[in-house]
């Protein structure tokens, strides 16, 4: 299985497909993978870490062997990015807890407020190497 940072993502989510675009866009080096949480991979690794395999609220950041969820993996995710996105870091100082219940906030409410697909994106050909099966 590949060793570098890996993202779990709701696949069938507008916001959280837009949100891998933005981590591709800003990743020169192509350093992070991606897999749905609705995939055999998203269900292999959640299972691996011991997370929810049923629940798909949470973006999920994998490094070093560590499993990180929604604003503590979003927030781990932009220190690896290039350019202004890693201002927010800043955020990293803010309570756990209230971070937490915004991010809480925001997916609950993302399929109303940006939509949903019937199923995951397929990636582009150029790209497809980037998203474990």
């Amino acid at each position: 299985m590949y060793s570098g940072p890996i993202i779990l993502f709701d696949g069938v989510c507008n916001l959280c497909n837009t949100s891998v675009q933005f981590v591709i866009k800003h990743d020169p080096k192509a350093i992070f993978k991606f897999a749905s949480l609705q995939s055999e991979a998203g269900q292999t690794l959640l299972k691996k870490y011991n997370l929810p395999q049923n629940d798909f609220n949470s973006f999920i950041l994998i490094e070093n062997n560590q499993a990180y969820t929604k604003s503590s993996a979003a927030l781990k995710a932009s220190k690896l990015l290039k350019g202004p996105v890693k201002v927010l870091q800043l955020f990293i100082f803010v309570p756990v807890f209230i971070r937490d219940r915004v991010y809480n906030f925001i997916s609950k409410n993302r399929y109303k407020w940006f939509g949903k697909k019937n199923e995951c994106k397929v990636p582009t050909p150029d790209l497809i190497a980037r998203f474990l099966n």
